[in-house]
């Protein structure tokens, strides 16, 4: 880590600390080995990944439940699952070699209780396929997955009613807003708004956009896909 980081890392991470740095270790190693980083972005793992990451648990009520979709390397959703002991996580991620990398992740960093992976796309998870229950969770969140229509469609079935998405986004936040508030709308999500995370603490903060589910619309349809498997925590 940057020294110049460390105040920041302190601040968002805690007692977690030394959690995070093994899963940094992880994703600037195996992680740039099997294509999940890029090898230029390996330098920028705490300030461009952990920390931005780790600032949007400001944004998320005590001991909710969590599901990250298209987690990818597991951002920000192991981020979060290392920063709040309190959260219950599931990592959606349809991609075998993604969803292997985050199980072996998982395990290593001794997760297992309160984070499990589900191979699959969020459709499937919000309906249920190959005779998985249903899944939904109190926030929703995803970074750098689509625009905000497609993402609220896809995220927004699997959050309950007053439940909320959590949607990482950069500069153009304001501009997908006004350009998809009505789809967002049609969901039965509320107003979009947008929050800046870690605030004093990172520079620049984090980018959200914050929607609501506000009403159910629709009922998700079963699933046909039978590519899906899923690493299930332990029990307490």
């Amino acid at each position: 880590m940057p020294p110049e980081l460390a105040p920041a890392a302190l601040t968002l991470l805690g007692d977690r600390l030394d959690v995070a740095a093994a899963y940094a270790e992880l994703l600037a190693t195996d992680g740039v080995i099997r294509g999940l980083i890029g090898p230029r972005e390996a330098p920028r793992i705490w300030d461009r990944h952990l920390l931005n990451c780790a600032a949007v648990a400001e944004r998320i009520p005590a001991d909710a439940t969590v599901l990250d979709v298209g987690s990818g390397a597991g951002l920000p959703g192991l981020v979060l699952a290392i920063a709040r002991p309190d959260l219950t996580v599931t990592l959606i991620e349809p991609l075998a070699r993604r969803t292997s990398f985050l199980i072996e992740v998982v395990e290593r960093l001794g997760l297992t209780r309160s984070v499990r992976v589900f191979r699959g796309r969020a459709d499937e998870a919000a309906s249920g396929s190959s005779g998985r229950e249903p899944i939904s969770g109190d926030v929703v969140t995803a970074r750098a997955v689509a625009p905000l229509d497609r993402l609220a469609a896809w995220s927004l079935p699997l959050a309950v009613r007053g439940g909320r998405l959590l949607a990482l986004k950069g500069a153009s936040a304001a501009e997908e807003i006004n350009e998809h508030a009505e789809v967002v709308a049609r969901l039965g999500g509320g107003e979009p708004t947008v929050h800046f995370c870690g605030v004093g603490v990172i520079d620049p903060p984090t980018t959200v956009v914050e929607i609501v589910r506000e009403r159910m619309v629709g009922q998700p349809r079963p699933a046909a896909s039978k590519r899906s498997r899923a690493g299930r925590p332990r029990r307490r």
